[in-house]
């Protein structure tokens, strides 16, 4: 089982994400919002550029430039001579040149589209500060990746360490392609793994950026992530986006008679209440039962308020609270079938073998998230294994550590011990949540379960935190809506301030790191 991506990219605007011990159905909702992010980004670029909203290609809009980028396939051996096409989108609208910022726009673990350019609130500010825009997608992810890509041999070629020297490489790229010098200024942005590129980029590489905005950054890497289910059952629990003390204990009866059914062997009775597409064969399969379940909780309250109407804590609290419905358990069966009515589905794979299966094809797409690639960084860099082993976990005890490192030694024959000393080295090399770096602000909201990671008070003058009351993952990256709340409507315009004092000071300090 992998871990559900962090991610947030736009275009599909993430997650961030494969497989996980959060099961299928995180998945199914996640895909489900980032589908209606891109088009609410879709059609917010036409809005920004007055074009027909019916035209549904985005290749054609001008100012926009799409291309690719050759990049050594390694970095770090010269002597290696392949190569990989990287994908790129410039978008020069904004730009007030030959002076103007530049704004840098990271992919992550999923496929970029030009929507990363065009819409968002990294956009917004580029109009107001005359920016050059431009956005790589990552290596591995989406058309950037070589044919063979997803072999074994291949995906050690994928880490953090190669993206950001990618990125290196495409700085070097845009300063050629417009006669760029000290003068223009470069900010970069990214929100989930991409947000912790942005801060590791200003970390390592402080004289190729001037600064940076990490939104929802779990920049800690963790073997066994069990903040992040403490952070949705405080969630569950919390009044302003719906949740109360009733909900969070509904949840826990509801999964802890899950867990008495299965101690008891009463599985056909499981497969039927929670509509299994087949039966469940041996503890592999229970897992997955209980991931798929917790999965809709999780993901809805990562993306709480972010696209689905129905995929919101105020709504699943409505149904976990409503006494009329029957016992907990019963509202645990009515909340997977309004999940799968939504989704479009019969039934869930609760297959632990189909998972396997799923994560050892090396069959490309070049949209979506990487599942398979994603969870090989999970696996040699990042750990992030959601699990349910602490006390305040609402959800199934079967959510242990050893039932997600055995899928990266099924998967990738890496053990669990090499998978620890990854995430070890992870933290020495990128400094944990203590990076050290300057002119990073950190972004998070206190909703979203990966602020467990990020940085969350101020480390130093330069080295910021903000954290959102109420919002979930990567709220701030939206484009901003009548709608948003206070909270971050407020947040957005301390951003917009801190880029712009950013942006005061290269002028006053031109060259200055």
């Amino acid at each position: 089982m992998g871990s559900p991506l962090p991610s947030c990219s736009l275009g599909l605007f993430v997650l961030l994400l494969s497989l996980a011990e959060a099961g299928r159905n995180f998945w199914l909702l996640r895909q489900h919002v980032l589908q209606h992010q891109e088009e609410r980004a879709r059609q917010e670029a036409h809005r920004r550029l007055k074009l027909p909203v019916q035209d549904p290609s985005l290749r054609a809009w001008n100012p926009l430039i799409e291309g690719t980028i050759l990049q050594p396939l390694d970095h770090f051996n010269r002597q290696n001579l392949l190569t990989l096409n990287q994908r790129f989108w410039i978008n020069e609208g904004y730009w007030q040149g030959p002076r103007g910022p530049v704004f840098l726009y990271i992919g992550g673990e999923s496929s970029l589209s030009s929507s990363a350019v065009l819409s968002g609130h990294h956009v917004e500010m580029a109009q107001k500060y005359g920016a050059l825009l431009v956005a790589l997608e990552h290596r591995f992810y989406g058309a950037s990746i070589n044919p063979d890509g997803l072999e074994d041999h291949n995906l050690w070629f994928l880490s953090s360490q190669q993206a950001l020297s990618d990125l290196v490489s495409f700085r070097h790229f845009v300063t050629e392609k417009y006669n760029l010098t000290p003068n223009n200024t470069w900010i970069c942005f990214g929100g989930s793994y991409p947000g912790s590129l942005a801060a590791w980029f200003r970390l390592k590489f402080p004289h190729l950026v001037f600064a940076a905005v990490a939104s929802s950054a779990p920049v800690r890497a963790q073997l066994d992530f069990t903040g992040y289910n403490q952070v949705v059952g405080a969630s569950l629990l919390n009044p302003v986006v719906g949740g109360s003390k009733e909900c969070l204990a509904a949840v826990a009866e509801a999964f802890s008679t899950v867990d008495s059914l299965l101690r008891a062997g009463q599985l056909e009775r499981l497969e039927e209440d929670f509509r299994s597409c087949k039966a469940l064969e041996g503890p592999d399969d229970r897992v997955e039962l209980v991931g798929n379940l917790a999965g809709i909780f999780m993901g809805t309250v990562q993306y709480n308020d972010e696209g689905l109407k129905f995929a919101t804590v105020r709504h699943l609290c409505g149904i976990m609270t409503n006494s009329s419905a029957g016992s907990t358990y019963q509202r645990l069966i009515a909340v997977n079938n309004v999940f799968l009515d939504h989704m479009d589905a019969e039934c869930t794979d609760n297959s632990h073998q189909n998972m396997l299966r799923e994560l050892r094809s090396t069959n490309i797409s070049v949209v979506g998230a990487g599942m398979r690639q994603w969870f090989f960084q999970t696996c040699t860099e990042f750990g992030y294994y959601q699990t349910c082993e602490d006390s305040t976990c609402p959800f199934s005890r079967l959510m242990t550590l050893p039932a997600m490192l055995d899928a990266c030694k099924q998967v990738f024959n890496i053990t669990s011990g090499t998978a620890r000393q990854a995430v070890s080295f992870t933290n020495d090399y990128y400094g944990a949540d203590h990076p050290k770096a300057t002119r990073v602000l950190f972004v998070n909201g206190d909703i979203d379960p990966w602020h467990a990671l990020s940085v969350l008070k101020n480390q130093s003058r330069s080295e910021v935190a903000l954290l959102i009351n109420g919002t979930a993952h990567c709220a701030n990256m939206m484009s901003s809506r009548p709608r948003d709340p206070l909270p971050l409507v407020e947040a957005r315009q301390k951003i917009n301030s801190q880029v712009g004092t950013w942006l005061k000071l290269a002028r006053s300090f031109p060259g200055e790191t």
